[in-house]
């Protein structure tokens, strides 16, 4: 047993760890794990502030992004009810035009009616004192029938216009 490497790598390895012990290293070894510990546990902290600030940031724009969604709802609502008042007046003002001009249209064929019978009675008039002028003059004779037919002419006229 003296004579095999195994067991005197044994004791090598132990006397190592009573001089790395007695020198201390353990403490050292210990300390650096707890400064480890610490500097991962800060780490983790700064980690989960880190997340709950992102998680209140994602909460903000969604609810910013829901407040521009309303916002936007609202906004198309608005266009649809001006879109559709400005229909109706448009609508309104098209009946109001085509009226007026309907209106218009009758007066004129009114106006034009009238005249038309106005040329009518005025064509009657001048036709009917040329027929008694003509009449007048076959029948009657002389100085008196001048006179006649001259009275007559002008009593006519003014009674049929």
């Amino acid at each position: 047993m003296l004579y095999e490497a195994e067991f005197w790598v044994a004791v090598a390895f132990v006397l190592l760890v009573l001089g790395l012990f007695k020198l201390g290293v353990h403490k050292t070894v210990a300390g650096a794990l707890d400064d480890r510990t610490a500097r991962i546990r800060a780490e983790l902290d700064e980690a989960q502030r880190l997340r709950a600030e992102a998680e209140a940031l994602l909460a903000e724009y969604r609810r910013r992004r829901q407040e521009a969604e309303a916002e936007a709802a609202a906004i198309v609502a608005n266009a649809q009810a001006e879109g559709e008042r400005l229909q109706s007046e448009a609508k309104a003002k098209v009946e109001e035009f085509v009226a007026r001009r309907t209106k218009m249209a009758e007066t004129k064929i009114a106006q034009a009616e009238a005249q038309a019978i106005a040329d009518v009675r005025s064509a009657a008039a001048d036709a009917a004192v040329a027929a008694a002028e003509t009449l007048l003059t076959e029948t009657v004779k002389g100085k008196l029938a001048g006179q006649l037919v001259a009275d007559g002419i002008k009593g006519l006229a003014a009674r049929l216009n």
